[in-house]
Order: C-alpha cells, then structure tokens, then sequence
C-alpha cells in the first residue's frame, strides 16, 4: 500500500483536517484509503518548499532532469501490475484499461525525460553587423498542478514529466477521490533521486487547496483539468495575477457513421469510446451521429453490443465495464437519464441501476435516440455511459451536428471513403480527429487538448507540453567591438 497523505519537502506528513474515507466504487464495504486532509496551512508549507527549492533545481543541466525521469520510468515499470491493480481498486475503470493507463504515463515519463536533451531554442540571423542572436528556453518557476479522478496516474504523469524536465518546481494537488494512485508517482521519483521540495502533493479539498495553489503569488505557472465551472473561474484568478495557465475542461464529442462505414468497426468504436471508463473520459464518444441509411442496421447491432456488456468489478478479467466513480457521478448520470426522458427522447438501452453487478455505483450502459441540437443530452457533458443517438442524410448536415456543440476537443468518423476522410479532419471543429476509431486516446509524443470551451491555454503532452512550463529569452551577443548596435542598410 503506499503512502496515505501529503508530501511536503521530502517528507509524508498526515494532515490537520477531517478524516478522509474512500470505498472501492465497485465494493462498497472495502475501504481503499482512510486519511486526515491537508489544509490551508499545508498546502502554504508546500508551496514554500517548492519556492525554495527551484533556484536549486533549476540549475540542474535538463539532461541531468531528464535522467530523473528515466530512473522513473524504469522504476514503474517494475510496478506496472500494482499500480494498475490500486487504480482500478480506487477509481473503478477495469484492469485491462488501468494497466493502459499505467503504461500511457509510464510513456509521458519517458518522452519527457529525452526532452532534457532537446530543451532548446532557436538560432536566427540578426539584421546587426557582426551579431549572433538566438533564443533560450527558461523554467519559469513553481507549478500549480491540479488533476481529476478519472485518470489518476497518466494525468499526473503528463503534466508533472514536463514541468519537472523543464526545471519547474511543482505543488501537486490530485483528486481527493483517488490520492493513493498519484502517490505511487511520488515515490517512485523520489526513489529516482528527485531532490526534496521540487515535488510536493497536497490531498484536500478543491475550495481549500486548489484555490490556495492557484490564488498565491508564488505559483507562476498553472496546469489544471476538471470541469468548465473550476477551470474557468481557476483561468481568472490566474490571469489577476498574470501567471501562465491552461485548462482542459471537458468535452461532447461526436463520432460520425457514414452510410459506407463498416458498421461492425464502427459499433466498436462507440462501445469503446462511449462506455470504455463508463463513459468518464474527456475525449468520450457521447454523441453519434448516423446517415439515415444505415442507422437501423446500425443501431440493431449496437443495441446487442451493448446490452451483451458484462458489468462488475474491474479486477475480475471477464468484466468489460466497471462502476461509476462514486455517488455523486452517479446521481448526475441518473439526473441526465430523466432528463432526456422528460424531453421525450427514445430509450434504446439501458437507463437503470444495474445491481446484480454487485455492491458498488453500476449504471447500465444506456442509449438514446432521436436526439437533435435543442436537447440537453445533445449540447452537456454527461461523464458517463450515456450516449445520445442523432440522424442526418448529407456529410454538409453531420459536420453542422457534429460542431453544433460549444466543446471541440475530439471527433471521429467512419468511412471508407478517403475524400469524406481527408474533408472531415479540416471541417471538424476540435482539437484532435480520428478516422475509422474512436473519438478517446492520445499519445505521449503528441498535442493533447481541444477548442472552443473544452479548453484554453497551451496543449499538453508532446513538445507543446513541455513549451508551456518555459520562457523565451532572446539573446543579442555583438562581437564588434564596436559597443553600439550597427544596423546594415
């Protein structure tokens, strides 16, 4: 079992607030960690170690951060099997998906890491006599970090890779559903020699602690994934203070059928995309769009996909979809059920409790058809297995379906035509595109993150997420002797 608290300059430390108590989603009489929560004055004492620290860490060469990040990487993956298996114990989502997850961190860690050595900038001509001027990458100083539950290890690992490799300091705050997971990543780079107060975790509330990483002076940087309401108020308080944010912030993302799809891939994709997680992925597959032409077949083989989905606890190898997260997402996966009831929309599959899956927050994987723009399942993020089916004729009118949502994030399309393909991932009004799989995923060498109110700042991962922890210094060096700039004319 690993560390239960916070870690404040090199050191796990218990907490000065209320007992934190969190059950396995799937079983509800297993405990899986039981903790005092930091406070305020916690999360204070964290970010001043990671203040005193970055002077240090900062002058560590970016090769010799970067081997950091390669001792970690071999380290996890001693413990791919232990993580995946607290993962799916803590969040709910089955192993096969937890042991992904595992693995795409792992993945995060070791791009990072090699990024020591192409932490760089540019050299360019200068209109000056006997000049040389080029640019420089600097860190910029402490990172806040704020993570959800659904991802518990990558999230973490794609954002905290980059700012440390990058020669920020960071104070970490992970979902307070799921801090055994994010501890796992705290030890295992401490273990790789990380020095005490570069990285620090404070577990607590999001009111206490998120707004005391955020709204402090000494967090120069922000790095934040959750929902629109946090994220956007988390981008103002940044801004008041005129520190570097991003913010991914969800999604609605829609995976078009057209009428020469190979409908058996493209039930697939959706059950995948749509109830892979439960549905509590950002990049989750919610709406469907199909040409009126293939929609019955399709929906025919669809509805015996999905109802033929075994539901239980992750552990269990059998098992193709697990619980929810806890009550709350629960509740709010019920409410958007009754919602598209009350609007009269046709229910398909699924929509109840599924309590013979056993103790724990199970929901049916669940579908509705005959939904269009005016609906609310059409236009709000869900986060979980509830996806909204809708018809069109033309790929003029699945393009306006498809962007008729004020998230971008991720879309997808099934064809096998290459003009319908190659016309999709220019018309598609999101951050990333995929043809003929689903709408989920993203790589570690790759931009992640999306337009419209799905998010705001730099992209994450790749070479766009390790950029957004830097500064770009241009350096002027004249060896004229003259003392003065001489411009040529």
């Amino acid at each position: 079992m690993p560390h239960q608290g916070s870690y404040i300059n090199g050191k796990w430390i218990t907490g000065s607030g209320k007992v934190q108590r969190n059950v396995n989603p799937a079983d509800l009489s297993e405990v899986v960690a039981e903790f005092p929560t930091a406070q305020i004055a916690e999360a204070l004492a964290a970010i001043a170690a990671a203040e005193a620290a970055w002077p240090m860490w900062k002058a560590v060469p970016a090769p010799e951060r970067g081997r950091i990040l390669a001792r970690a990487v071999a380290i996890a993956r001693t413990r791919i099997d232990e993580i995946a298996t607290l993962l799916t114990r803590e969040e709910g989502k089955i192993l096969a998906e937890a042991k992904g997850e595992v693995i795409k961190g792992i993945n995060c860690l070791d791009f990072c890491g090699g990024q020591g050595y192409r932490l760089g900038g540019k050299v360019l001509p200068s209109e000056a006599v006997d000049t040389a001027a080029y640019t420089i990458r600097q860190p910029i100083g402490v990172a806040g970090i704020i993570t959800p539950w659904n991802f518990p290890w990558s999230n973490p690992c794609w954002k905290i890779a980059p700012a440390l490799v990058a020669g920020c300091s960071v104070v970490f705050k992970p979902a307070s559903a799921t801090p055994l997971t994010a501890s796992c990543l705290i030890e295992i780079l401490e273990e790789a020699g990380l020095p005490a107060g570069v990285l620090n975790m404070v577990v607590g509330s999001g009111a206490e602690i998120g707004d005391t990483i955020v709204n402090h002076p000494a967090t120069k940087v922000l790095s934040f994934t959750g929902s629109n309401p946090v994220g956007s108020r988390l981008y103002e308080n940044g801004a008041k203070k005129l520190a570097k944010v991003t913010c991914e912030m969800g999604g609605k993302n829609a995976l078009i059928v057209m009428d020469d799809a190979d409908l058996e891939r493209a039930v697939q994709g959706v059950i995948g995309g749509g109830f892979g997680s439960s549905g509590q992925r950002c990049t989750a597959t919610s709406r469907v769009l199909v040409h009126t032409d293939v929609k019955a077949r399709f929906l025919e083989l669809l509805v015996a996909a999905t109802t033929a989905l075994k539901l239980g606890n992750g552990l269990d190898p059998t098992t193709q979809m697990g619980p929810v997260v806890d009550q709350d997402q629960l509740n709010t996966d019920l409410s958007y059920i009754e919602i598209a009831k009350n609007e009269g929309l046709k229910l398909i599959a699924g929509g109840s409790l599924a309590t013979s899956a056993g103790n724990g927050y199970f929901l049916e994987p669940t579908i509705f058809d005959g939904v269009n723009p005016s609906h609310r399942l059409f236009q709000e993020e869900v986060f979980g297995p509830v996806l909204a089916v809708s018809e069109f004729s033309t790929y003029e009118e699945a393009i306006e379906l498809a962007n008729g949502v004020a998230f971008g994030l991720s879309s997808s399309i099934y064809t096998k035509g290459l003009v319908t393909a190659q016309r999709f991932t220019q018309d598609t009004h999101s951050g990333m595109a995929h043809v003929n799989e689903p709408s989920i995923g993203g790589e570690a060498q790759l931009p992640f993150g999306g337009v419209g109110i799905t998010g705001v700042g730099d992209r994450e991962m790749g070479e766009d997420g390790v950029n957004f922890y830097t500064q770009i210094k241009t350096i002027f060096i004249n060896y004229s002797l003259s003392g003065e700039r001489s411009m040529f004319r």
